[in-house]
């Protein structure tokens, strides 16, 4: 879930790799140079401010960055400050499970539970949370353009099996049928799930939870 201090923390953090200051970054984007100020992120009755999404938007374009960058810098003050659930994400290297999504529907690759299972798969480093030795989140190669633009082909996702999804969330699911997918959960009831697709040439899908064999949230994407 995202939260007031990790969206403000990636505001700060996408600032300084474009060796700005908040200021500079909001005037920069043609806001007000104070729109960014920390000052300015608590109303004086203690209620949080929130950037608003064309703020958002306008500094994205003006450094030219694009949406899964900031949050990645989203995510990384979630690891750093612990945001995330323990073993979520790691802070020392550790091998992972990595296998192209193309081979992902092939059986022998997942136990019932969506877990990395038999022979086949490759190595990647990523950082694995102390003692968890990597076992909670494997990684799954995009192949091909059809998650664009938010997925390009080649980019790693990385993705926790057994971790709880919300609507809104990015997941993986694999199909009964062998077709595994990296869609936008909408909507899951105990019947079926909606999925939104990434790419918006491709249609919302329906699929009855009787046909699905598990869901994954994608929790991680290395570009």
């Amino acid at each position: 879930m995202l939260s007031h201090d990790s969206i403000w923390a990636a505001i700060d953090r996408l600032a300084e790799s474009n060796s700005l200051t908040p200021s500079g970054l909001a005037r920069r984007a043609g806001l007000d140079p104070t729109s960014f100020n920390k000052s300015k992120r608590v109303a004086a009755d203690g209620r949080m401010r929130w950037p608003s999404t064309e703020s958002i938007a306008k500094v994205l374009e003006a450094t030219g960055a694009s949406l899964d960058q900031f949050m990645g810098f989203v995510a990384r003050d979630r690891i750093e400050n612990r945001h995330l659930p323990s073993g979520a994400f790691p802070s020392q290297p550790s091998p992972i499970p990595l296998l192209g999504m193309a081979q992902a529907g092939a059986g022998g690759f997942f136990d019932d539970g969506g877990f990395p299972a038999g022979q086949g798969w490759d190595i990647v480093e990523f950082p694995t949370a102390p003692g968890a030795g990597g076992a909670s989140v494997y990684a799954l190669e995009v192949q091909g353009d059809s998650m664009k633009p938010l997925y390009r082909d080649g980019d790693v996702l990385i993705v926790e099996p057994g971790a709880q999804v919300r609507r809104g969330d990015r997941v993986v699911v694999k199909t009964r049928e062998g077709e595994v997918m990296a869609k936008i959960l909408a909507r899951q009831s105990t019947r079926n799930i909606e999925l939104q697709s990434l790419n918006p040439e491709h249609p919302t899908r329906l699929i009855d939870m009787a046909d699905v064999e598990w869901v994954a949230r994608i929790v991680w994407a290395s570009q």
